[in-house]
């Protein structure tokens, strides 16, 4: 049998910022009940060091992840894909809602930015939260 959780697919150029911070909000936020991916178009070598800072500040752990490259297979996957700044170089596939969250990149900038960032895409994690939760109790 499916599994019948709603998944969602955070893309991002380098996949070591803004994807792997807002993956690790969904699955903490939502505990286990969406499933979740990241991947992104030019994966970085290492998750962004003050991004796993920023996320160690609240608790949640990055040290174990890696930036992956992004498949068809995932989007495929995936009923929500959310990207944050790859442009164009997302595949499309029809019957997946496409979002796209315009959020600065962290690469590069110093903790309090990163911060700033993490909680702006806490709070879009937890309205995805809220418009998703129909769709996963719909398919219990």
């Amino acid at each position: 049998m499916a599994d019948p959780r709603v998944s969602v697919l955070f893309v991002c150029v380098h996949n070591a910022g803004r994807s792997q911070m807002a993956a690790a909000w969904l699955t903490h936020l939502s505990e286990g009940r969406i499933e979740v991916r990241s991947a992104g178009t030019l994966p970085a070598k290492d998750i962004n060091p003050q991004a796993v800072r920023a996320m160690d500040e609240v608790g949640i752990d990055l040290t174990g992840r890696q930036p992956a490259l992004l498949d068809a297979e995932a989007v495929q996957a995936s009923d929500f894909v959310i990207t944050m700044g790859c442009g164009d170089t997302c595949p499309i596939f029809p019957g997946k809602t496409y979002l796209d969250w315009a959020l600065p990149d962290p690469a590069g900038a110093d903790l309090d930015t990163v911060r700033t960032i993490r909680d702006a895409i806490k709070h879009r994690v937890e309205n995805l939260i809220a418009e998703v939760a129909p769709l996963h109790l719909s398919r219990s």
